[in-house]
């Protein structure tokens, strides 16, 4: 089997999902095009070597239907030779696609792939596509079927984390982040977004609330009471978690990911195709899985999706130095934390999407750059980028820093 290497991952800024964000009047081929063209100007390697662009996608419908990366790819300038495929594991799309972008290069089929993804949540809101497990009655009820934040409260419930545990975390994802982007820690993978005219639209993640503190958050009701009590999604985890009394409501707005649009894009390859052309490798692909979970609680796959690649690489959750898990609620990363036996300060260090924001289908691949950014910022050797994903799975990969 092939090495296969990450020669560069960028991202757009993270623009807040609604009409009034500054990325809404931008279509996601926009978004898709400007990571794709980043990804081009950045290294000097026809685009006609690349093999393929994979791109995650959560809602590919509508505006983000018709097979966007291949169109994208044409609209950036690629080489009509490059072909392009979207895929969708919810949530881990961007890091599974860009998995499957670097199982290309490892299985000898290419020496160069982009792996990323995209998300207009603004024009393409979550659940466009209507999908079957949550508007068929039948499936619904048979799979036990709840909506997320159900689960995110089911799951704080079980484990016995409460409210100001979660609040706690989501205080310090914004300080974090906050911090990040005071010492510019980002600047080496943003990339502005202009609109057609040339001008700029944003270049900072504009989610953040850094003034967040206990006190506010403690402000703010939860989210998902009426869901669970009303509409009775309650007594369906309670169906599958019968040791339970009730469900304690702790999850909100404050202490869950943020609604945003963006994209992200990494380039990967073999090692003599970046001799070919002069590019320095940063980081080497060690491992990834994907697992399959219990779909009613639907947030605990995580920590066994990175205990497997853990395991396929040789190494123990010791042997990581720095680790990404998205922040889809705040008890996803207690949870993850708690299995694996993490220290949270080698943990989101940069503050994760609580504070910054979840754009679906590019979430796993923009933290897997901000793994990697900060890893080479810090001289440190391995880091692992995980995330939960509706209907019961994860995604995790560990990659380890090349010097230069």
């Amino acid at each position: 089997m092939s090495e296969c290497v990450i020669y560069d991952a960028v991202r757009t800024p993270r623009g807040k999902g609604r009409a009034t964000g500054s990325l809404h009047t931008i279509p996601p081929i926009e978004l898709a095009t400007t990571v794709l063209k980043a990804i081009a100007d950045r290294n000097d390697v026809p685009t006609e070597r690349f093999a393929d662009v994979i791109l995650g996608c959560v809602e590919p419908v509508k505006e983000q239907g018709g097979n966007l990366p291949r169109i994208a790819a044409l609209y950036a300038g690629y080489d009509q030779s490059v072909p392009g495929v979207q895929v969708n594991r919810f949530c881990a799309s961007g890091l599974v696609a860009t998995n499957m972008a670097a199982a290309l290069v490892m299985s000898g089929q290419a020496d160069f792939a982009v792996g990323g993804g995209v998300e207009s949540m603004s024009r393409v809101p979550m659940g466009a596509s209507r999908g079957p497990w949550a508007t068929d009655p039948q499936v619904a009820a048979e799979t036990k079927f709840v909506p997320q934040g159900i689960s995110a409260d089911l799951m704080a419930t079980l484990y016995g984390y409460t409210r100001q545990d979660c609040d706690a975390l989501a205080v310090r994802s914004q300080e974090r982040a906050a911090q990040a982007w005071a010492e510019d820690r980002f600047s080496g993978s943003i990339i502005p977004v202009l609109d057609r005219n040339g001008v700029l639209m944003l270049d900072r993640d504009e989610h953040m609330r850094p003034g967040a503190s206990l006190d506010s958050l403690g402000a703010l009701k939860p989210a998902f009471t009426a869901l669970g009590e009303q509409y009775g999604f309650d007594a369906v985890a309670l169906q599958r978690y019968p040791t339970l009394e009730r469900i304690e409501h702790i999850h909100h707005a404050g202490n869950s990911s943020g609604i945003v649009d963006g994209a992200a894009a990494v380039l990967v390859g073999t090692r003599q195709g970046g001799l070919d052309h002069g590019l320095t490798p940063r980081a080497r692909i060690v491992s990834f899985a994907s697992i399959g979970s219990e779909p009613t609680i639907m947030l605990t796959g995580p920590a066994d999706a990175a205990q497997r690649a853990l395991d396929r690489a040789g190494l123990t959750a010791a042997d990581i130095d720095l680790w990404e898990i998205n922040e889809a609620f705040a008890a996803v990363v207690l949870r993850f934390a708690d299995v694996l036996g993490l220290d949270h300060d080698r943990v989101n260090v940069n503050g994760g999407a609580i504070a910054l924001g979840h754009p679906l289908g590019a979430t796993g691949a923009m933290i897997l750059g901000t793994l990697l950014d900060e890893m080479e910022r810090r001289d440190l050797r391995f880091g692992c980028a995980a995330l939960c994903v509706g209907a019961g799975m994860g995604t995790a990969t560990i990659i380890e820093r090349i010097e230069a």
